[in-house]
């Protein structure tokens, strides 16, 4: 590991990367927050493993459906007003929700509706969000600057589960209302951001310039590895959706221990990038790539086999740490290797996989406990990410190989 050069300046300096840190913490914090009751709520409603995978499932439909239109307007229009059109909807649905709770007419197809809604939202917020973040900052700091920005989102995770479980206590009325609160401000520190950016030409909305994204991953197979290996490592290993039955039925703990369970990876993620936006990583960066999700599939089996909160948390603390470490290196290598007129479309691409791993993922982990139970699912998803680890490091052998991370002159448009 390389210690930071001491002529860089703090990050935090950067008043612009700053305010996104912040804007980023409170939006996160918000939509954990949000999760937490959503999926308490539906469960409590339903009382079915399914509808809890249909809860990622109806927020993967807009991640994929709008990938295409997503890119290029985050590419061609201020990603700051892109933000906060998302933001702002964000909030609205939340009002929606204290509103529909506290009218007592929340069913769980309502909710679903809206969360269709946030879905869409969110499937422009990321892509624009990863697009704007590397314009922040000099290019040096990238590297570091995408730990801090992952640290930011793994501070909020820490918090909004934990802090949504203990006002759900309360009432969902209160955990919705906070949550239009906070998008709200981070709609307006996404505001104060200023930056000094050209004016992107404003391209033709056509089939070539919407795929551009597609066909720059393909012609670059380390990032079309990177983002395929999470893909499959995350659809395949992800228990987050049935957090609420390993709650309630397997280690008999209620909102509470939700928010700590679903807080825990996040402590863990959050632990490794304050390290990484300190100490960025040297050499053989592929190899660590290939450990962490290795690592995390052991992590997942773990918890799987788990019946004490205690080692559940631990084992969900280091499955965190494990996705971080793999976040940072595959997102600093996609926006390394992207110039700035592309980071958009390239985001999109990338945030799709990414949508589709986490909420595809969810209703898989949904649609097998049905069927298998949580156990059986939660260990044959461990199972098959340690198979995609090993596959993969035969597939994409220039990925294993890939020794740091460090800015090319692709950058440049």
């Amino acid at each position: 590991m390389r210690p930071p050069s001491a002529a860089q300046p703090p990050l935090m300096a950067h008043r612009p990367f700053a305010l996104f840190w912040g804007a980023r913490v409170l939006a996160t914090i918000a939509y954990q927050m949000q999760a937490v009751a959503v999926g308490w709520q539906v469960y409590d409603l339903t009382g079915s493993a399914l509808a809890l995978g249909l809860i990622g499932l109806v927020q993967f439909i807009p991640a994929v459906g709008l990938a295409l239109i997503v890119g290029h307007i985050a590419d061609r229009y201020d990603r700051r007003t892109v933000l906060r059109l998302c933001q702002l909807t964000e909030a609205s649905v939340a009002a929606v929700l204290a509103v529909a709770s506290a009218g007592g007419w929340l069913s769980g197809g309502a909710i679903l509706g809206l969360v269709f809604v946030i879905g869409a939202a969110r499937a422009f917020e990321l892509p624009t969000l990863h697009a704007l973040m590397p314009t922040l900052v000099p290019p040096a700091l990238i590297p570091r600057a995408a730990a801090a920005s992952t640290s930011a989102n793994q501070t909020a995770i820490i918090v909004g589960p934990a802090l949504g479980g203990l006002i759900y206590a309360v009432g969902p009325v209160a955990v919705y209302g906070l949550c239009t609160v906070l998008f709200l401000a981070a709609s307006t520190l996404v505001a104060l951001i200023g930056l000094r950016r050209a004016p992107a030409p404003r391209e033709p909305l056509r089939l070539e310039t919407l795929l551009a994204g597609f066909v720059y991953v393909r012609s670059r197979r380390v990032i079309l590895g990177a983002i395929l290996f999470d893909l499959f490592a995350v659809l395949f290993g992800g228990a987050t959706a049935l957090l609420p039955i390993f709650a309630r039925d397997i280690l008999l703990t209620g909102p509470g221990g939700l928010g700590l369970l679903r807080s825990a990876p996040a402590a863990g993620a959050l632990a490794i990038s304050l390290w990484l936006a300190r100490h960025p990583l040297g050499s053989h960066v592929g190899h660590l790539l290939f450990a962490a999700v290795a690592l995390f599939g052991v992590a997942t089996i773990v918890f799987g086999l788990s019946t004490s909160i205690v080692l559940s948390l631990a084992a969900l603390a280091v499955l965190g740490a494990a996705d971080a470490l793999s976040v940072v290196i595959r997102f600093s290598l996609v926006q390394i290797e992207t110039p700035d007129g592309m980071r958009g479309r390239v985001s999109a691409v990338n945030s799709m996989f990414i949508g589709a791993s986490n909420t595809l993922g969810e209703f898989e982990s949904g649609a097998a406990a049905a069927l298998l139970g949580a156990v059986p699912a939660v260990l044959l998803g461990g199972i098959a990410t340690l198979v995609v680890a090993l596959l993969w490091r035969r597939i994409f052998p220039e990925l294993w190989r890939l020794e740091r991370l460090e800015p090319t002159g692709a950058r440049e448009t």
